[in-house]
Protein backbone atom coordinates (compact mmCIF):
# COMPACT_ATOMS: atom_id res chain seq x y z
CA UNK A 1 0.00 0.00 0.00
CA UNK A 2 0.65 3.64 -0.78
CA UNK A 3 3.13 5.11 2.25
CA UNK A 4 2.88 8.92 0.88
CA UNK A 5 -0.03 11.21 -0.01
CA UNK A 6 1.95 11.60 -3.10
CA UNK A 7 1.81 7.33 -3.50
CA UNK A 8 -1.89 7.75 -3.14
CA UNK A 9 -2.51 10.77 -5.36
CA UNK A 10 -0.31 8.40 -8.08
CA UNK A 11 -2.54 5.76 -7.58
CA UNK A 12 -5.80 7.54 -8.08
CA UNK A 13 -4.34 9.33 -11.50
CA UNK A 14 -3.14 6.03 -12.51
CA UNK A 15 -6.77 3.92 -12.11
CA UNK A 16 -8.37 7.22 -13.99
CA UNK A 17 -5.80 6.87 -16.68
CA UNK A 18 -6.17 2.91 -16.70
CA UNK A 19 -9.77 3.20 -17.71
CA UNK A 20 -9.62 6.15 -20.37
CA UNK A 21 -6.45 4.06 -21.84
CA UNK A 22 -9.16 1.36 -22.32
CA UNK A 23 -11.90 2.70 -23.46
CA UNK A 24 -9.67 3.91 -26.38
CA UNK A 25 -7.58 0.50 -26.96
CA UNK A 26 -10.95 -1.27 -26.77
CA UNK A 27 -12.53 0.99 -29.45
CA UNK A 28 -8.85 0.96 -31.78
CA UNK A 29 -8.94 -3.01 -31.51
CA UNK A 30 -13.21 -2.89 -32.71
CA UNK A 31 -12.07 -1.07 -35.49
CA UNK A 32 -8.92 -2.88 -36.89
CA UNK A 33 -10.83 -5.71 -36.32
CA UNK A 34 -14.02 -4.46 -38.34
CA UNK A 35 -11.60 -3.19 -41.18
CA UNK A 36 -9.78 -7.08 -41.15
CA UNK A 37 -13.15 -8.96 -41.68
CA UNK A 38 -14.06 -6.84 -44.39
CA UNK A 39 -10.79 -7.59 -46.05
CA UNK A 40 -11.32 -10.65 -45.94
CA UNK A 41 -14.73 -10.84 -46.96
CA UNK A 42 -13.82 -9.22 -50.49
CA UNK A 43 -16.32 -6.50 -49.68
CA UNK A 44 -13.76 -3.53 -51.37
CA UNK A 45 -15.66 -0.42 -50.89
CA UNK A 46 -17.12 -1.40 -47.42
CA UNK A 47 -13.26 -2.26 -46.58
CA UNK A 48 -12.09 0.80 -47.67
CA UNK A 49 -13.90 2.95 -45.26
CA UNK A 50 -13.37 0.62 -42.36
CA UNK A 51 -9.56 0.80 -43.40
CA UNK A 52 -10.20 4.51 -42.85
CA UNK A 53 -11.70 4.50 -39.39
CA UNK A 54 -9.46 1.74 -38.32
CA UNK A 55 -6.40 4.73 -38.66
CA UNK A 56 -8.33 7.07 -37.57
CA UNK A 57 -8.59 5.34 -34.31
CA UNK A 58 -4.81 4.11 -34.62
CA UNK A 59 -3.73 7.98 -34.81
CA UNK A 60 -6.31 8.56 -32.02
CA UNK A 61 -4.65 6.03 -30.02
CA UNK A 62 -1.14 7.24 -30.91
CA UNK A 63 -1.88 10.90 -29.86
CA UNK A 64 -3.27 9.93 -26.63
CA UNK A 65 -0.34 8.03 -25.66
CA UNK A 66 -2.29 4.59 -25.40
CA UNK A 67 0.26 2.79 -28.07
CA UNK A 68 3.47 3.74 -29.53
CA UNK A 69 3.77 5.82 -32.73
CA UNK A 70 5.66 3.58 -34.08
CA UNK A 71 2.82 0.36 -32.77
CA UNK A 72 0.11 2.16 -34.47
CA UNK A 73 2.44 2.37 -38.09
CA UNK A 74 3.29 -0.59 -38.11
CA UNK A 75 -0.24 -1.29 -37.85
CA UNK A 76 -1.60 0.61 -40.69
CA UNK A 77 0.95 -0.36 -42.75
CA UNK A 78 -0.55 -4.09 -42.04
CA UNK A 79 -3.41 -2.88 -43.00
CA UNK A 80 -3.14 -0.95 -46.13
CA UNK A 81 -1.12 -3.60 -47.18
CA UNK A 82 -4.00 -6.21 -47.06
CA UNK A 83 -5.91 -3.33 -48.59
CA UNK A 84 -4.27 -2.94 -51.01
CA UNK A 85 -3.83 -6.68 -52.20
CA UNK A 86 -7.96 -7.24 -52.28
CA UNK A 87 -7.73 -4.30 -54.79
CA UNK A 88 -5.02 -5.64 -56.84
CA UNK A 89 -6.94 -9.10 -56.47
CA UNK A 90 -10.13 -7.35 -57.85
CA UNK A 91 -8.28 -5.60 -60.91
Amino acid sequence: MANTHAAEKAIRQSARRRVRNRVVRTTTRTEVKNAQALIAASDTAAAEKATVEAISALDNAAKRGVIKRNNAARRKSRLMKKLNQLRAAKK
